[in-house]
């Protein structure tokens, strides 16, 4: 795992005391999105189709900190949009840094050698970089040239004054399992902490909706990722519990836990997660855990969330799996995810559930690259 000894204690404390707390819901990460505007039009991305009076639209520093406050969150994450476009960033960071949160600041990188002398490294912040591939299959997600090699020499600046850097990488439709295991050895080699990973999710609002990979697809790309990974003996580092990544490689039966990475925006809180919009707002972190209908999300009750398997979704139930069953999640840390053998079967589409089916696969579980 590619996150820092203090970091896991920080956050292993937090879900310690939450459970000798009894707390049932509680979030991992903040997902702190202060704007939408952006200055990338990428195909897979559903953050930018708004007016431009909500583009223009921003989260003040003031309104970040009592989010940071409110939701207590060990871990925040700043995405967007672009948030080194946000004029007061600067102080956004150093505000939940003086709060001793974990930040990943979110950023495609093209303004990142512009600005980067207004951070200070941190073991509280790291730069969290886009990349979704190689040159040419990341320049073709972001759909412009040139981006890559931008964004490869704004990482080797940052680490090159200190800072704590990982990739965020999102896979689409028509990768293969070489070429991912090619791009974790270059981000490998160029000396970042770690990479987060994960299937796209199908935003209705996104521009093109022909480039998501789905279902089974998705598990047999990661496990021909991870054998690659187990046969060639490589070390990448991904910031992820190895349960998570058992789950990817369909392994793992999970419901997903939507109010482990909540999201404040400048809509509101929003209901009931970071990827699905127009499903309503709160005013306050508080209002957003009881007026959320939980059970009409999860790939086995919602059409919209069938064929998500998101880390901002799933990372907290696999903790929280981990946190119930330590041995499970040791030995799988040790062996890694299963590459053969028969997968857990695929979800029952939502609008063929029954009831006394939803109450049984539910699996009611707690609260996040």
């Amino acid at each position: 795992m590619g996150v820092p000894l203090r970091q896991q204690l920080t956050v292993g404390k937090y879900l310690i005391t939450q459970k000798l707390k009894g707390v049932k819901k509680y979030p991992l990460v903040l997902m702190l999105e202060p704007l939408f505007r952006c200055n990338l039009a990428c195909a897979g991305c559903g953050k930018i189709d708004y007016p431009e009076d909500i583009l223009d639209k921003r989260l003040s520093f003031e309104e970040c900190m009592q989010a940071v406050d409110e939701c207590g969150a060990p871990m925040v994450s700043i995405p967007g949009g672009e948030p080194l476009i946000h004029k007061e960033m600067p102080q956004i960071v150093a505000g939940i840094v003086a709060r001793k949160k974990y930040v990943y600041l979110c950023t495609n990188a093209l303004l990142l050698k512009k600005r980067i002398d207004d951070y200070t490294p941190s073991p509280y912040l790291t730069f969290s970089v886009h990349l979704d591939g190689m040159q040419e299959r990341h320049d073709t997600s972001v759909c412009q040239e040139g981006v890559f090699d931008r964004a490869v020499e704004a990482i080797k600046l940052a680490l090159g004054k200190g800072f704590r850097v990982t990739v965020n990488c999102t896979l689409f439709q028509g990768e293969t399992s070489e070429e991912v295991a090619e791009f974790l050895d270059y981000v490998t080699e160029l000396g970042v902490e770690g990479v987060t990973i994960a299937p796209g999710f199908s935003y209705e609002r996104a521009p093109q909706q022909d480039v998501f990979i789905k279902g089974r697809d998705v598990k047999e790309l990661f496990r021909g990722i991870f054998k690659i990974g187990k046969d060639k003996k490589r070390n990448w580092k991904l910031n992820h519990s190895s349960l998570y990544l058992d789950f990817l490689a369909g392994n793992q039966n999970y419901e997903c836990t939507p109010w482990g990475n909540p999201t404040r925006n400048v809509f509101g809180w929003q209901k009931p997660c970071y990827l699905l919009a127009d499903e309503g707002n709160a005013a306050s972190f508080q209002e957003l855990l009881d007026t959320t209908p939980w059970d009409k999300y999860g790939n086995s009750t919602n059409p919209k969330c069938a064929s998500c398997m998101a880390h901002c979704g799933y990372e907290a139930t696999a903790v929280e799996d981990m946190m119930k069953n330590p041995l499970k999640g040791f030995w799988t840390s040790l062996r890694g995810p299963k590459t053969d053998g028969d997968m857990v079967p695929e979800p029952m589409p939502a609008n063929m559930v029954t009831p006394a089916a939803t109450k049984l696969s539910a699996i009611p579980i707690r609260v996040e690259s």
